[in-house]
């Protein structure tokens, strides 16, 4: 090989090289995931009072009966090497009639074990969050997080029994910092990892008279059958505890939402 062809060759090798090395974990400028998840909802809604100076109080435990499919958004705009926004949406909304376990007394009014309490719940959520790529490398990328979060909680709970009946309901919405982590594996072009965990206490923003926190986590396994386009499965998990004190008395809710989600990937 002559010397002139030598440059020539060691450019080609080192392309080749560089065509050999996996993506970087997270290489997409825009990326959407679309998809939706099976929910499973259990939880426990209270309500609480003073009558006469006596207190009382109403507790259920509600499985919300069959899983409930919603939809999942989710997008990711990378503006640099380290730095990405991120955004997703989560929507449920659902009521479930259960038996009560034993008499319940509010006041005047006494319901026997046997009534029926029906329970409504109505939880959205959608945070625009900084994640800031603490560890960068051709296939791990973990990153630390801090954004903004919009919340709407509402809870409603009625109990019945011939002509007796009690009723509350409490709604609130507003938006409070959240804080989280991160991290993406892609061992290679097609294959990529995900898991992140995020926390919000209602006590950073504005809530109203709500007091609580929020937690949230999730995993997925995505595949690229092409650069734009892939396929992802993963569950999601949230747990909500909210407390609301009213003149008239306490309504909590302690809600947990589980369940498998799956969906597909647009990159660009």
């Amino acid at each position: 090989m002559t010397s002139r062809f030598l440059p020539l060759t060691l450019a080609l090798a080192a392309a080749g090289a560089c065509a050999a090395l996996p993506a970087r974990a997270e290489d997409d400028r825009f990326t959407v995931r679309l998809g939706a998840m099976s929910v499973d909802a259990s939880g426990e809604l209270s309500a609480g009072t003073t009558f006469r100076g006596d207190p009382y109080r109403f507790s259920q435990d509600f499985d919300f009966g069959s899983e409930e499919t919603v939809p999942r958004i989710e997008g990711l705009f990378r503006f640099s090497e380290r730095n990405r926004l991120l955004f997703n949406y989560f929507g449920y909304d659902k009521k479930r009639r259960a038996t009560l376990s034993e008499n319940v007394s509010f006041g005047d009014t006494t319901l026997p074990a046997g009534s029926f309490a029906e329970a409504k719940a109505k939880f959205e959520l959608a945070s625009l969050v900084y994640d800031y790529a603490v560890v960068e490398t051709q296939t791990v990328s973990w990153g630390l997080q801090i954004g903004v979060e919009y919340a709407k909680l509402e809870g409603k709970l009625r109990a019945a029994s011939g002509p007796d009946s009690y009723r509350t309901s409490s709604s609130e919405d507003g938006y409070a910092p959240v804080v989280g982590t991160r991290l993406t594996v892609a061992p290679n072009d097609r294959w990529r990892f995900v898991v992140q965990g995020q926390y919000l206490d209602a006590d950073w923003g504005d809530f109203g008279d709500y007091e609580g926190d929020l937690s949230r986590a999730n995993a997925l396994v995505e595949y690229r059958f092409t650069p734009a386009v892939g396929a992802f499965v993963g569950y999601d998990w949230f747990k909500i505890d909210a407390r609301r004190s009213g003149r008239d008395g306490v309504l909590g809710l302690d809600q947990r939402f589980k369940g498998p989600m799956a969906g597909v990937t647009f990159s660009f």
